[in-house]
Parts: C-alpha cells; structure tokens; sequence
C-alpha cells in the first residue's frame, strides 16, 4: 500500500491510551499512510486494571504522528461519543473514518459472579458508545467525500467458549452480529463497516504461564501483535478495501480457542 494511500483522510482511533497496544499501533500506521489522526484515550480505566496506565502514553504518541490530536473522553458517558465527533470536527474539519478499538475487559465474570452493573457499564462502553458514534460519525459524513470507513472491533467469543469473560464477550458478540446491519444501511452513502477480531494479542495484559499456553496452541506458534492488527486496518481504510464491507475478519493467526 502506499505511503501516502490515506493522505487528506481523517480518521478517529479510539482506545489508543497505552504506546504498546492496539490503538498506538494503528493511529501510528495510519499516521505513516498520511492519516490525520484523533487519538482518544481514556486513562483513568486502565489505571484501575492490572496492566495500569500509560500516563504519558497519548500525548507522546501524537508526538511522535505528523498530525494528530489528543481527545480524552470517558466513552460510558452518553453525550461522550457525540462529543469525540465534534472535538475532531474541530480540530480537523470534518471525519472521514472512525476505529472504534476501545473495550472495557479485564472484568471477569462468570454466570455465578454477574452483576447487573458490569453489564450495564460493559454493555455501555462497548456497545452503546460504538453505536452512538456510529450514528453521530454518520450524520457528520459528507458522502461526496472519498473513503468513508467504519471498523469494528469483536473478540474470538465466536470461536470458542470464554464462560468466565460474559459481560465483556456479550458485548464483543453483539458488535460482530451489528455489522452486517450497518454495512447495509451505510453502503449507499460510501461509507463500508467492518469488524475486525485481533486474537489474543501481545499488549503486555499476559502473565508468563497465559503467554505459553496461546503460543502452544496458536498453529502459527505466537501471539497476534498490534503491528499485525494495524495493518489490517489499514487496508480496510484504504481505497483498495472499498468494495468489502459487512465482514468479521479474524488477524490471529487460525487461532482456536478449541
């Protein structure tokens, strides 16, 4: 792909708090590309899991991309994602493709744990803020524009039963099922939507004994990393990916959970 293949797009990569895990990656891909790029973060969630923030993670990442801005917004407020619209509306003019990468994870219920107010949270952060900005990333587009994209971001829920994990992979299992709905609606306007499954990824989550028992099982004999993810993305975002949309893609490597 070229350099330049998204020069003159403006693309919002959301989650992208911490400089080793997904989000970074693709904002800088993206950047590399010729992307203009809004980073959102929202720190004070990873504060609270057992990997912890990167406090100087999103202002040094838009250091580091040629232009790029930095939003941080808490995606479980319901004004939030029309918010992250207008603040890269202002910032660069208009929207032309949004990643919604950010989740809430790391919570880990089972039937006999559940809670209604992880559901609630899980289910607002993943699902809810993913539509809300569909739809305010939507009413903002302007069709005349080249290269309107969507992507998505599920889990392997489809792949392989994860009973301890169930607010967070309702959640993921109800983006995979809304994005053949929402190609449909939004393919007359140019606009493709995709969701993309980046398998167990190396973002510094894993203990040492998780690390072994995946790059055993994975037939490819390691772990997904941001760099594969981004650049999955990436070619979603370029021309060369205008006629795919409604697709769940998978970037793991024929990961199974069996």
């Amino acid at each position: 792909m070229s350099k330049n293949s998204l020069t003159d797009r403006v693309v919002i990569v959301t989650g992208a708090s911490r400089r080793i895990a997904i989000g970074a990656a693709v904002a800088r891909r993206l950047a590399a590309d010729g992307a203009a790029v809004v980073v959102h973060s929202w720190a004070p969630y990873d504060a609270e899991q057992r990997w912890g923030a990167d406090d100087e993670g999103p202002e040094a990442l838009v250091a580091e991309l040629d232009r790029a801005v930095h939003v941080s917004l808490d995606l479980s407020a319901p004004d939030a994602p029309a918010a992250l619209i207008d603040r890269a509306r202002a910032a660069f003019g208009h929207v032309d493709a949004v990643v919604a990468n950010h989740t809430r994870s790391g919570t880990r219920q089972s039937l006999e744990e559940l809670t209604a107010a992880e559901l609630d949270l899980t289910f607002a952060v993943n699902t809810r803020a993913t539509l809300l900005l569909a739809q305010a990333f939507a009413a903002q587009h302007d069709d005349t524009r080249p290269g309107g994209r969507l992507v998505l971001f599920t889990s392997g829920q489809y792949h392989g039963a994860m009973p301890a994990e169930l607010p967070y992979i309702a959640s993921k299992a109800a983006l995979h099922q809304l994005t053949r709905s929402l190609a449909v609606h939004l393919i007359p306007r140019g606009i493709t939507v995709n969701c993309v499954n980046p398998g167990p990824n190396d973002t510094g989550w894993a203990d040492a004994d998780t690390r072994a028992a995946i790059t055993r099982l994975n037939p490819g004999a390691r772990w997904s990393t941001p760099a594969d993810t981004a650049r999955l993305v990436a070619w979603l975002l370029s021309d060369e990916a205008d006629w795919i949309t409604g697709q769940t893609i998978a970037s793991d490597g024929g990961w199974s959970s069996r």
